[in-house]
């Protein structure tokens, strides 16, 4: 590896970054070649049962059980928009997501999919660039489109148990102020009898920062949330329309 490849070594920190929260039968999804798999199969070899990696390309599938073996981690060509695929390789406690969703049309339904396969108390990290936003050309010609952070934020509303952290280089951390990221990176934990249509909302609030107004929702927990402008609003109608 080349010390001026970046991007790989971003790619690197991503899964460094996932080793400590890794445990249990692991999935991965869109592996690619695999390395990154494999590393994550050394590093916790003593706290996964079992590691998969998924990709929807069979030549980078066969590239990886060709290059990155390793006696707890199988490869499979797989599709994560199939709707049989819990019923072929079933569900995880662990499930990593990097750089996936901005390649796919539908990133709710993909989202939607991959929580399907994740268990109860289990723990899914995901990441993506930002961008425009949903619907909007980015730069690269391989991606659909890339995501606001509000967006990103957005599509974990219904699992309150959600960090978010955001990468500059190879550097993952907490978000700090005047700072530009170019990606996010969150940590969802999933718990039980927890659905979009049931989240409830008993609070909401705008915040004002270097960056302009920052809008949060406060969930049932106590739990404080960015979202987007939009989902703010929508959050103040619930509100009121529980208090009349």
């Amino acid at each position: 590896m080349k010390p001026e490849n970046g991007m790989l070594l971003e790619h690197l920190a991503r899964y460094t970054f996932a080793a400590s929260y890794v445990k249990g039968r692991v999935l991965d999804i869109a592996t690619g070649t695999g390395y990154g798999a494999q590393m994550i199969a050394k590093m916790n070899k003593k706290d996964i049962s079992e590691m998969i990696g998924v990709d929807i390309d069979p030549a980078t599938i066969q590239y990886a059980k060709q290059h990155y073996y390793h006696p707890l981690l199988t490869f499979q060509t797989e599709d994560a928009f199939d709707p049989n695929l819990i019923n072929e390789i079933g569900t995880f406690d662990t499930i990593l997501s990097f750089e996936t969703i901005e390649h796919v049309p539908d990133d709710k339904s993909f989202f939607e999919n991959v929580m399907k396969l994740l268990r109860p108390g289990g723990i899914l990290v995901l990441s993506t660039p930002f961008g425009q936003g949903r619907g909007k050309p980015s730069r690269s010609p391989f991606h659909y489109h890339q995501l606001t952070e509000e967006e990103f934020r957005d599509l974990f509303l219904a699992y309150p148990h959600t960090s978010f952290y955001f990468q500059r280089g190879v550097t993952i951390e907490p978000k700090r102020p005047s700072r530009h990221y170019p990606l996010g990176v969150a940590i969802c934990t999933k718990t039980e009898n927890v659905h979009s249509n049931e989240r409830f909302i008993q609070g909401a609030f705008v915040q004002q920062t270097e960056e302009g107004p920052a809008y949060y929702i406060i969930d049932k927990t106590n739990v404080e949330q960015i979202v987007s402008k939009k989902t703010f609003y929508q959050a103040l109608e619930t509100i009121e329309a529980s208090l009349a």
